[in-house]
């Protein structure tokens, strides 16, 4: 894995911003996620699918790049792969991404300032358990930065979830 770069970070960060952006237009949750390799590509894109995958609750962006990814790359680039995320994964999301065997992870919004920010929104039963404590319990280290522009990430979020479902 490359050394850390917070400039690096934070580019590919506000990437993720736009791709949450894109959810939010097509009708989708304002979540967005990317993949990126250790030499700096970005390898995919995924916003929510809420909408789009027909009210699937689980398809969170990071469980959807986390699954695309697992087909599709092998595990020793995915080891060196950072994915950026508008916002920390869920519990569900850090399994995936623990799974699928991505070794870092950078995101803009807490969990918690999430939870403060959504209440009790029946499309986003916020499930407030930090990504670190859940790749804690694992077996392999998964790096994580973050909360990182967490104003920017949350302006994602701006008047959205004051919708009915």
């Amino acid at each position: 894995m490359s050394e850390p770069d917070p400039e690096r970070d934070r580019a590919f960060l506000r990437e993720a911003f736009a791709v949450a952006r894109m959810s939010r237009a097509k009708g989708d949750h304002p979540f967005g996620a990317i993949l990126v390799s250790p030499q700096g590509r970005v390898l995919l894109r995924q916003g929510n699918g809420f909408t789009s995958e027909g009210g699937d609750m689980t398809a969170h962006a990071e469980r959807l790049l986390s699954s695309r990814a697992s087909r599709r790359f092998d595990r020793t680039l995915l080891a060196g792969s950072t994915l950026y995320s508008s916002a920390e994964p869920c519990a569900m999301c850090s399994g995936a991404i623990y799974w699928a065997g991505i070794g870092r992870v950078v995101y803009g919004q807490s969990e918690a300032h999430l939870k403060a920010l959504t209440g009790n929104h029946p499309e986003n039963p916020t499930l407030d358990l930090p990504c670190r404590t859940v790749f804690a319990a694992g077996q392999r280290e998964v790096v994580v930065i973050g909360p990182l522009l967490e104003d920017e990430a949350a302006a994602l979020h701006d008047r959205f979830w004051e919708r009915s479902p």
